[in-house]
């Protein structure tokens, strides 16, 4: 008995073992990012190679080594990512293995993006199933996947159980959305015919949706504004010039870079000539570069039609929290 119980434990241990071993973590900064991979038994370039989807003559040049030369057993391998072996694309978690960024201290969403290809915010949100923008230092966060090759693909079930925290709620979102309607007409239909009569009531509200179908998507931010700033009377103004950067952020989301403003702080940005404005949430701190000089504040690309501007640099009035 004691016999069976040591060799169950020794197999639980070696495949949660083997399970912590199979997050892919990437290092560096684009455009050098890039993996480091530990030489197990029986491991050879090629066998690389069908790993990580990339020609021989790559890694072996990367790592300043002969393509005819073998590999020694505990060996670092450093795996380059490019467009070959790489996707940041939507779509991307229905390929190969998840590559995931350790968060640092004080580390936002923005600045990660920024430092992985520009990945679009709204991928990272989706492939980890995230309802913000906050990250917590150490957390694990998905910021792309390894494209299907020989190996990778064998790989692609165990991260899995690793990632619980990103993965799993990913595919178990759409269960509870369809779950939760199901019970709720049972019952009003079953107990109540004249609900149904209720329920045709609330159709006038919903048309009042797409009269404005673009106010939709930052009326949150609005509503945040109005609390954070007491309804408008708490609120410091600035007048100044401001700027762009270029983001994939959905349309109808706007976000923006400022100074002072804390993260998360929700500015109302006016442009005077027009008298157009939009509702911004702020990302993080203007760049102190010579581009940004004198500038009050940074909006994601898509702000600028809302504001009826296309200027690099255009007068506006900022109005947020003190």
């Amino acid at each position: 008995m004691v016999k069976s119980f040591m060799t169950l434990a020794v197999f639980v241990l070696s495949v949660a073992g083997a399970y912590a071993q199979e997050i892919i973590q990437v290092q560096g900064t684009s455009p050098g990012l890039y993996v480091m991979h530990t030489v197990k038994k029986g491991e050879t370039l090629y066998s690389l190679g069908r790993t990580f989807s990339l020609p021989i003559k790559d890694i072996a040049a990367e790592n300043n080594i002969s393509a005819d030369k073998g590999l020694q057993l505990g060996q670092n391998i450093k795996i380059p990512l490019n467009g070959t072996n790489f996707s940041q694309k939507a779509d991307a978690a229905s390929g190969g293995a998840p590559l995931y960024h350790k968060v640092e201290a004080a580390e936002t969403l923005y600045r990660l993006s920024l430092n992985h290809n520009k990945v679009p915010l709204d991928n990272i949100r989706k492939w980890n199933n995230m309802s913000g923008d906050g990250l917590k230092k150490d957390t694990y966060v998905i910021i792309g996947y390894l494209k299907g090759g020989g190996g990778a693909v064998a790989h692609t079930p165990a991260p899995a159980p690793t990632p619980t925290p990103a993965p799993a709620p990913v595919n178990n979102t759409p269960a509870p959305v369809n779950n939760t309607p199901a019970p709720t007409p049972a019952p009003v239909s079953n107990n109540n015919p004249a609900p149904p009569v209720e329920n045709n009531t609330p159709a006038p509200a919903p048309a009042e949706t797409p009269t404005k179908p673009a106010a939709t998507p930052g009326s949150s931010f609005e509503s945040q504004y109005l609390q954070q700033t007491g309804n408008g009377k708490n609120a410091t103004t600035e007048k100044g010039p401001g700027g762009w950067f270029k983001s994939n952020a959905a349309a109808g989301k706007y976000y923006a870079l400022h100074n002072t403003a804390q993260r998360g702080t929700i500015i109302k940005v006016t442009n005077p000539l027009n008298g157009k404005y939009i509702y911004a949430k702020v990302l993080e701190t203007i760049p102190q570069i010579k581009g940004n000089a004198g500038l009050i504040i940074k909006l994601s690309d898509s702000a600028l039609e809302a504001l009826g501007t296309n200027d690099a640099k255009f007068y506006c009035e900022l109005s947020y929290e003190n």
